[in-house]
């Protein structure tokens, strides 16, 4: 007998930062799951099923090339058109059209970090890692505290680095200097406080790794593998002892190196 499909559905392509958070919280938990890639240019976009779970409702224009490729960067989804025309795709449905979208059974959720509270909660201490999400009210309280300032504080300029060094060179878009300027400040003043913490506890949420530290790995990569970048790299690798101590050992757990090996190979 053929061994049934996992109940978990990830839709969306891992070089997305929000999917590779998701995929990141499943491995960490032991959690299989179905990878299910959008493929734009079948049109899958479209289908019933896929509006269904609320992915992506898009208003584009005409196609006039056939070579499609997708990025995903932070819910916003941008095709590629044989790297000369580029449509950012508009989500309307969802109700924020963001993804990746997660089915668990019957149940669909949107919103990255959303998702990863809800396996940790479901799954608690049956399954991976029980530290993950805290095992107590104070625990669980310092992660969200972290998360927001993740979501709220880190990931604003982080995100608009990833975007600008990143993609921006493979899309075939001018860079925009002033806000690479910009956000890197922006983004040094967090690291600082980060540095300060991460001082006093190995992680950012205390002695054990969570969804606190697991949620800042998608952008974080993409900033250190900028080789163009070097000065943004060396953020997290030599400027701060205690954040490039930190960086060192969340990226080197297997959870996320499973992750990795989902991009696509260039």
């Amino acid at each position: 007998m053929a061994t049934p499909p996992p109940a978990v559905k990830v839709y969306g392509p891992a070089l997305s930062t929000a999917v590779s958070r998701v995929l990141a919280c499943l491995n960490e938990k032991d959690i299989p799951f179905q990878l299910i890639p959008l493929n734009m240019s079948k049109g899958e976009h479209k289908n019933p099923h896929f509006l269904k779970i609320h992915v992506c409702n898009t208003y584009y224009t005409s196609l006039v090339h056939s070579t499609l490729s997708l990025i995903l960067i932070n819910c916003v989804c941008v095709l590629l058109l044989s790297h000369t025309h580029i449509l950012i795709i508009l989500n309307s449905f969802q109700p924020f059209g963001q993804v990746p979208a997660f089915q668990d059974d019957h149940i669909s959720l949107f919103e990255s970090r959303a998702i990863c509270r809800y396996v940790c909660e479901k799954h608690g201490g049956e399954k991976g890692n029980k530290q993950l999400y805290g095992t107590n009210p104070l625990a669980k309280a310092s992660i969200d505290q972290w998360l927001e300032a993740e979501g709220q504080s880190f990931n604003p300029p982080s995100s608009t680095l990833v975007f600008q060094l990143a993609f921006a060179p493979r899309m075939k878009i001018k860079q925009d200097e002033g806000a690479i300027r910009q956000n890197k400040e922006k983004l040094k003043k967090v690291l600082d406080v980060y540095d300060k913490r991460l001082a006093e506890t190995r992680y950012l949420a205390g002695d054990e790794f969570t969804l606190a530290d697991l949620s800042h790995l998608p952008n974080i990569h993409y900033l250190v593998s900028s080789s163009d970048h070097e000065d943004t790299a060396a953020l997290f690798t030599s400027e701060r002892e205690n954040v490039s101590r930190w960086w060192t050992e969340i990226s080197t757990r297997q959870s996320w190196k499973n992750v990795i090996d989902l991009y696509p190979k260039p």
